[in-house]
């Protein structure tokens, strides 16, 4: 899943030319997953008493098939246990009688910084292309439509003087408060001393401090009016703004301009659950143990295991796992990569498997809502030129409205198009949570003509509408983590929750991984470092080792760890 784009990027300063690209190297644990994946001597051994021992892989989404493809690699037997559909929130919903048109439910734009992410996306030979974004070249044109007043722009040149005061204050806020082109450019060169000084200075500021506090008490907002933090509210942060996310802490925001993760964002032509479904089909080039050809299907018979109900601690020690259909079986190592609620309500998950310390951290997890509500039209209609103006009779549209955030996906000339009519968030989501897809549909449709009244949009609707209010699927109860000020302690328990040498035997050998275990909650970058982690965790409990000349996360943790404040 991903959070929305910035639709004011921070321009680069001359002082820090490109020579490398900003990638989601840290900053809180800079560890080059990238390099590791990539590395000739792979991730490591097993001892050969471990070849073929199965370990479970609770959930199907990015993480538990990056982990399950991993570790099959390494020999062992992933099981996977998935309770809904393979894929996750990489849900692609195809348009019924279509192969290639389709609703991104989930995540749907993936900036090129997620390079542990994109690693997988090549290996499957898969093809991307732009995300159509607010002001880039990708969505052609754009409306932002305000109080009732329209605004078509190109770039953000082409907007009234009001928006480049909001671009150029929310810039030098970042610069002056956040030391922004420091961190930027120690993670362009990977420069892990110098990152770990700048940014470990700023967790203490602004762990318990909010994205509103920030924006309010920077000195570059607090020269100008309400109605620019309004604005930037609004439109500033992609589909509904940056106003969705006020609450959180500042230092979720910081993460995720500094790491580029709402720059240069592409989308999976065909769909992004193509990543994970890819991953099942797969034959590793080279795998320890397995036949040529062994692929994560073929291990398990062409299906998933059924949902877990139960997780607890056998009499032997080993692991118990519990499917929907009431088959048990013991595992050495389980992973989880659901999301931490659902520990606690629908998957029965023995207490004393993790401390209360974890357990804190594991129920103060804040999700926020999303909703999403998307159209198949017979051919992309909005390119067609009004006569009367000469621009494109729609746009990639923002507003305080209903809808928020409008987007248009050609898929070509002879191939129908698809509009997402609504991408909401928080409190826009939850007007969206009681209505059927139908009132969705009309209410967005409303919303619409009044920014676009010579445009019958309906009239080039064809099949039925998607939609997804993502707190209200009992397997995610949420669209992803959203940390609220004081809630860094609780991250950095679960991120580290792999460091299993000093856990209690009875906590030793469940692991967790997930985009709300990483410090990027909403980027999928975020679940494949956690399950990276966790392959590395579950290798050194199962007695395997990392090469030398390949160190992984866990080696060298204990000196690029991330901060640890006092309790």
């Amino acid at each position: 899943m991903t959070q929305p784009a910035n639709s004011f990027p921070v321009t680069e300063t001359p002082t820090h030319p490109m020579t490398r690209p900003v990638t989601q190297f840290g900053p809180d644990f800079p560890f080059a997953y990238d390099d590791w994946i990539a590395h000739a001597q792979g991730l490591g051994q097993l001892p050969s008493a471990q070849h073929g021992a199965e370990v479970a892989i609770v959930g199907a989404g990015m993480a538990g098939m990056v982990a399950a493809y991993e570790l099959m690699k390494l020999g062992l037997k992933p099981v996977i246990y998935e309770a809904a559909r393979m894929g996750g929130r990489l849900r692609s919903q195809r348009f019924e009688g279509t192969r290639h048109v389709v609703a991104e439910l989930g995540g749907m734009r993936f900036p090129i910084a997620g390079t542990a992410f994109f690693h997988y996306v090549d290996l499957l030979g898969l093809q991307t292309r732009p995300f159509p974004n607010p002001l880039t070249q990708a969505a052609g044109s754009t409306v932002v439509d305000l109080e009732g007043v329209s605004h078509f722009a190109r770039s953000l040149a082409d907007l009234p003087p009001l928006f480049a005061e909001v671009a150029q204050a929310w810039a030098q806020a970042l610069e002056q408060d956040a030391r922004f082109s420091e961190i930027q450019n120690a993670i362009r060169t990977r420069d892990v001393p110098k990152l770990k000084r700048l940014w470990n200075a700023l967790i203490p500021l602004w762990d318990d401090r909010t994205f509103y506090e920030f924006i309010v008490q920077s000195s570059a907002f607090s020269k100008l009016s309400f109605r620019h933090r309004e604005v930037f509210g609004q439109v500033g942060f992609g589909t509904g703004g940056w106003d969705s996310d006020f609450p959180n802490s500042m230092l979720e925001i910081f993460r995720v301009v500094m790491t580029n993760c709402n720059e240069e964002q592409r989308l999976i032509v065909g769909g992004a659950d193509q990543v994970p479904c890819g991953l099942w089909r797969h034959a590793p080039a080279e795998c320890a143990h397995w036949r040529k050809g062994t692929t994560l299907a073929s291990l398990h018979n062409g299906s998933t295991r059924a949902g877990v109900t139960a997780i607890t601690r056998a009499p032997d020690g080993q692991l118990e796992v519990t499917d929907t259909g009431g088959n048990q079986c013991r595992y050495s190592a389980v992973l989880t990569t659901c999301q931490s609620w659902l520990l606690t309500t629908q998957i029965h998950c023995e207490e004393s498997l993790f401390s209360q310390k974890m357990w804190m951290a594991l129920n103060r997890t804040s999700y926020m809502q999303a909703s999403k509500t998307f159209v198949m039209v017979d051919r992309p209609f909005w390119k067609d030129i009004d006569p009367k103006t000469g621009r494109e009779v729609m746009s990639m549209t923002l507003t305080d409205r209903l809808t928020r955030g409008t987007y248009l996906f050609d898929n070509g000339p002879d191939q129908p198009g698809v509009i997402c009519l609504s991408y909401a968030w928080m409190g826009d989501a939850l007007k969206m949570l009681p209505q059927p897809v139908e009132k969705r549909v009309k209410l967005a449709l409303d919303a619409l003509q009044k920014i676009y009244p010579d445009v019958d949009i309906a009239s080039h609707i064809v099949g039925d509408p998607v939609c997804v209010s993502w707190e209200a699927d009992p397997h995610f109860l949420g669209a992803f983590k959203g940390a609220l000020p004081g809630h860094y302690r609780y991250n950095y328990r679960m991120f580290g929750h792999f460091m299993q040498a000093q856990h209690l035997p009875q906590q030793q050998g469940i692991f967790i991984a997930g985009d709300d275990v990483s410090w990027t909650p909403a980027w999928v970058e975020g679940a494949v470092q956690t399950s990276l982690n966790a392959v590395w965790g579950i290798l050194h409990h199962l007695g395997g080792s990392t090469p030398a000349t390949n160190p992984g996360p866990g080696d060298v943790y204990a000196g690029i760890a991330p901060l640890a404040l006092v309790d």
